[in-house]
């Protein structure tokens, strides 16, 4: 993770006369902080995540075809979460280069036809030896009692299948906008990350 974050500053670093500023997202800046990984002279400022996935690739597809429904720019994330509530027959499929930092290429998200939960399906670019740890934060990270979070490592793509609950992660809440759902599964990842590593 150290790596990748340093990679991440030193392309991002801004130098305006005699000043270098980097711009980083909350959970980037404290993290930096916290292990010293900006040399000194480097004046770091807290990024909005108002536009975390400004240039996102967003499409909706059909949960029972995989049928391609429509591809949406980044004003849909405007929309509350409960869109998919109404729209139980879609999920919504996004990439976005700052998934990168979490080991992830992309993340879903749907509604569960069962339980009514807001599911988040992924892939975590993680080794198989990391499952006790992976296993782990989601039992000490998760709220409700019957957090049931699936977990399995496919061999041939060197990846840890995910799909949760975004109902049992702190902070959830029904009102919150789709953006604002990624913003928190985005802060989730990257605290499971910097836990398992």
């Amino acid at each position: 993770m150290h790596t990748k974050v340093k990679q991440l500053i030193a392309g991002s670093i801004r130098t305006v006369g005699e000043e270098k500023t980097v711009e980083l997202h909350p959970e980037i800046k404290e993290f930096v902080e916290e292990n010293n990984l900006v040399e000194d002279g480097i004046k770091i400022v807290e990024k909005s995540t108002n536009n975390r996935f400004g240039g996102a690739y967003i499409e909706r597809s059909d949960k029972e075809t995989e049928e391609f429904l429509g591809e949406e720019n980044s004003s849909f994330l405007n929309q509350p979460i409960s869109y998919f509530k109404t729209h139980k027959n879609e999920f919504m499929y996004m990439e976005d280069p700052s998934f990168d930092l979490v080991s992830v290429d992309a993340v879903s998200f749907e509604v569960d036809d069962v339980f009514g939960t807001y599911n988040v399906m992924l892939g975590l670019k993680l080794q198989k030896k990391y499952g006790e740890a992976i296993k782990s934060f989601f039992a000490s990270e998760m709220k409700a009692e019957d957090s049931r979070v699936d977990l399995m490592f496919d061999g041939n793509e060197g990846i840890w299948n995910i799909n949760f609950a975004l109902n049992n992660v702190e902070a959830f809440n029904e009102e919150m906008t789709i953006q604002t759902a990624y913003d928190l599964i985005y802060r989730f990842l990257f605290k499971l990350v910097v836990s398992v590593l």
